[in-house]
């Protein structure tokens, strides 16, 4: 027989039925805008989508336009009608066009945290709009599964062993990456390209004078922000990811919020996992012989594929990685209702 519910922290219920309430207002909101945006650069003949300095087809606009729209009247519908079975599989269907206009959203977010420009402002204003589309339209779709007011958030605890070991696979395969980028940032030589060399190039294609900076002293930038991932990795995967450390005083003891580490782990999973993988299968392809590596800045086109090789599998093996960390933590603290039976 059920005697009673133990609940600990507060209260949900208040805020599950505002949210319930105004995400789908906001997401349709958000649709919106979105094809506004879409239909603005496709009238106006701006592209969204580079390669490198080559622009793709404004057309893509209209593509743009027609996820907002649809996800728009989706969502309205699921005001008028509820969250029916139909919708929630079309919600979830737009979200995934969101997340694939999302892509590269993180290397948006690099080279503006080193003072580089980005290739478009209209493409990384397109990819960041098309990011909150994918978390508003996951809310949307989750929006009548919310734990009840008796839910109470588990006790920190660990990933389960294979997750674990995949962390263990994701910061080991940047090991040769770092390695070899430490190699130019200390003026030595690797794959026919000295730090000289490497850095010339760097400031050839409009590197900041932080990056600059840091190159000089020896700190290259990509493997602080390798070194960051892989603490995220781990903040994912064992239980002091859960809890606000000592040092940050005034928090110490207080749990994170599930959001702080979730964000920057789904961005960098639906970045590096696709962009590694594809990598991986493209310099397999280049090793034997069936597409041509570009030389790009290297000697030959095997200098460059060696650099390929490493730089692809480490962002693959940790994008992986951080997918697997990610569901897991997602999971592990997910609110739960206890019931106390005797």
């Amino acid at each position: 027989m059920i005697d009673a519910v133990r609940t600990v922290g507060r209260p949900r219920r208040t805020w599950g039925q505002r949210w319930s309430r105004w995400v789908g207002r906001v997401t349709v909101c958000w649709g919106v805008a979105y094809a506004c945006f879409g239909l603005a650069c496709a009238v106006s003949g701006t592209p969204l989508l580079y390669h490198g300095d080559d622009p793709g087809p404004s057309a893509l606009g209209w593509g743009v336009a027609a996820v907002g729209a649809l996800a728009a009247l989706a969502c309205a519908a699921v005001a008028r009608y509820g969250l029916r079975p139909a919708l929630r599989v079309l919600l979830w269907v737009i979200c995934a066009l969101a997340g694939i206009a999302a892509f590269s959203l993180l290397m948006d977010v690099i080279t503006l945290m080193v003072g580089q420009g980005v290739d478009s402002r209209a493409s990384a204003a397109n990819h960041a709009l098309a990011a909150a589309g994918v978390l508003l339209l996951a809310a949307t779709a989750r929006s009548d599964r919310l734990p009840p007011a008796a839910a109470s958030v588990p006790a920190p605890s660990a990933a389960p062993p294979p997750v674990q070991r995949a962390a263990w696979a994701g910061t080991l395969a940047f090991l040769p990456y770092a390695a070899m980028k430490l190699v130019w940032a200390f003026g030595g030589t690797f794959a026919g390209v000295s730090g000289e060399e490497m850095l010339a190039v760097s400031r050839r294609n409009g590197a900041s004078e932080l990056w600059l900076t840091l190159e000089s002293w020896g700190l290259d930038a990509t493997v602080l922000l390798a070194a960051l991932g892989v603490f995220l990795l781990w903040g994912l995967v064992r239980p002091w990811g859960q809890v606000f450390p000592r040092w940050t005083l005034l928090l110490h003891g207080r749990r994170v919020p599930r959001w702080l580490p979730l964000a920057p782990a789904l961005v960098g999973a639906a970045t590096l996992a696709p962009y590694g993988v594809v990598g991986v299968g493209y310099s397999a392809l280049a090793t034997v012989g069936v597409v041509t590596m570009p030389r790009g800045d290297f000697p030959s086109s095997q200098d460059a594929l060696l650099v390929c090789w490493i730089g692809m599998a480490a962002f693959a093996v940790y994008g992986v990685a951080l997918t697997a960390a990610a569901r897991s933590y997602w999971l592990r603290t997910r609110p739960v209702c206890r019931v106390l039976t005797s």
